[in-house]
């Protein structure tokens, strides 16, 4: 998106790549058997493997691995037939051994996609280029007091060695809400898969974006240095982040002018709570790392049929559901992006509903509108919601069929849900009650008699006037459908 601010001598294009840090979900961490439940006192979930204790050998967890693959396919991800581990060195307080187990130059994925749109149309369609997916362990966690008169550090290296697969998108978004877009449809695609559970509250998923600017000054074009953006805890953060650095690299630009293009690369962190950027370090280079293969562990040797098995046993992802809802099931692309972003089971339940009432739209309207806000209201999931498909399904078809009026079908609703019963039982107790066609008839044409003026208005163009016979019919009938109660009159006016 090029954008043209005000007040200023250049358009600039914001430019962002995303790192994206996913936690496995695995029982054990990537090279022991120590175990990855959060919550677990301090460094009660070590050994001396993750704690690199001299001449501990590590042993690659092949569950993560597969779990790797399965994500590399879903991403449309190439996947080599060799893989090596290699160390990454670097001297942090919570990284015991010195260095990092990841992959450098020999990645377990590469080359994917990932496609992302907005049902509002704030960007066009498009796809993502993904550069890599390799897998790595984590370091542990630096606990800072930061009471008053204190500066005491603490290290927990529960979280030392858990498997992440960190996902290097190519610099293909241009606005904060394409950085989102493809986080949000990154996360839902790793849920759907079942191989992460993605709590960012917990670090089961870590992102840093990576922001610099393209201007074109007098048909000269200018980048500025990229930015590497660490400590962002949400999807809205990484959106404000975006939106911040754009801008302050901007009015850099402006005082430093072509001088900034020398810069060198930075990292800053994100202060949620000042809303800001704030400088860190320069950014590492790959050569600071010194890359060198891990003489500890064996290459991986990945077949072509492994691969072909977990192609085949893919599930359907959540952009080929969301078309699929829209094509058969009449679904608009809200409506489908909604229902689909509540997780797979949300979605088999909505099309139990949609295939056993004949109505997918009519199935969407109620999913939306009633269910999704209980169980928002609730704060539970699908699978504790005490109305089955076939009993909503029911409900609807009652209301297809004319003999539950729509305007009563909330009440039926409410009673299924504080009795737990059906829609039949649920009407019977509320003393609803289909009313014949007969029945209908005949209370509309007293309602004629004894109102010849609204006839006369619907006769002279007034259609909307009828409106006003459809709340005598409810005070006459309570059972009676509105609906019809209107078809009827405006029928039996035109045969006047």
């Amino acid at each position: 998106m090029i954008t043209q601010p005000e007040e200023t001598t250049a358009a600039y294009e914001t430019v962002v790549g995303l790192e994206v840090h996913v936690q496995l979900l695995t029982q054990s961490k990537l090279f022991c058997r120590c175990s990855t439940k959060f919550g677990a006192p301090p460094n009660t979930q070590t050994c001396p493997v993750c704690t690199g204790m001299p001449g501990a050998l590590p042993v690659m967890n092949r569950e993560a691995f597969r779990l790797s693959l399965k994500t590399a396919i879903a991403l449309d991800l190439h996947i080599p037939q060799f893989t090596k581990w290699d160390r990454k060195n670097y001297f942090y307080p919570d990284s015991p051994r010195g260095y990092q187990i990841s992959q450098f130059d020999l990645p377990m994925s590469e080359h994917g996609f990932l496609h992302i749109s907005d049902p509002k149309g704030a960007f066009a369609p498009k796809k993502i280029r993904i550069l890599r997916a390799h897998l790595e362990d984590d370091a542990g966690k630096s606990l800072h007091d930061e009471a008053a008169g204190k500066a005491d550090s603490r290290i927990d290296l529960n979280r030392a060695g858990t498997p992440l697969l960190e996902i290097v998108s190519e610099p293909d978004m241009r606005s904060a809400q394409e950085a989102r877009a493809y986080l949000t449809e990154l996360k839902l695609l790793l849920t759907y898969l079942g191989v992460s559970d993605c709590n960012m509250q917990e670090g089961s998923l870590r992102v840093d974006a990576n922001v610099n600017l393209h201007l074109e000054v007098k048909g000269e074009k200018i980048a500025t240095p990229i930015v590497e953006i660490k400590n962002l805890n949400s999807f809205r953060a990484v959106e404000r982040a975006v939106v911040y650095e754009a801008q302050r690299q901007y009015e850099l630009w402006r005082e430093a002018g072509k001088k900034l293009g020398d810069a060198p690369k930075q990292t800053r962190g994100w202060d949620d709570q000042a809303q800001l950027t704030r400088a860190q370090r320069h950014k590492e280079e790959s050569s600071d790392y010194r890359y060198f293969p891990d003489p500890d562990l064996a290459p991986v040797l990945t077949s072509a049929q492994e691969v072909e098995k977990l192609k085949a046993a893919m599930i359907e992802r959540p952009a080929e559901l969301r078309s699929r809802l829209q094509t058969d099931y009449a679904l608009d692309a809200h409506d489908a992006e909604v229902i689909v972003n509540q997780g797979r089971p949300f979605v088999d339940y909505y099309i139990a509903v949609a295939e056993k009432s004949g109505s997918g739209k009519l199935a969407g309207n109620w999913i939306q509108q009633s269910v999704l806000r209980y169980l928002n209201e609730q704060e539970i999931g699908i699978g504790e919601f005490d109305v089955s498909a076939e009993s909503l399904a029911e409900m609807i078809g009652l209301i297809q069929g004319g003999e539950l009026a729509s305007s009563r079908a909330k009440d039926v609703f409410a009673e299924m849900l504080n009795a737990k019963t059906t829609a039949p039982a649920a009407m019977k107790t509320l003393g609803i009650e289909a009313v014949d066609d007969s029945t209908l008839v005949a209370l509309c044409q007293s309602l004629l008699d004894d109102n010849p003026r609204i006839v006369a208005d619907v006769q002279g163009g007034k259609q909307q006037a009828v409106g006003a016979l459809i709340g005598q019919a409810k005070k006459k009938n309570p059972n009676a459908n509105p609906s019809e109660v209107r078809k009827i009159c405006l029928q039996l006016i035109d045969a006047m």
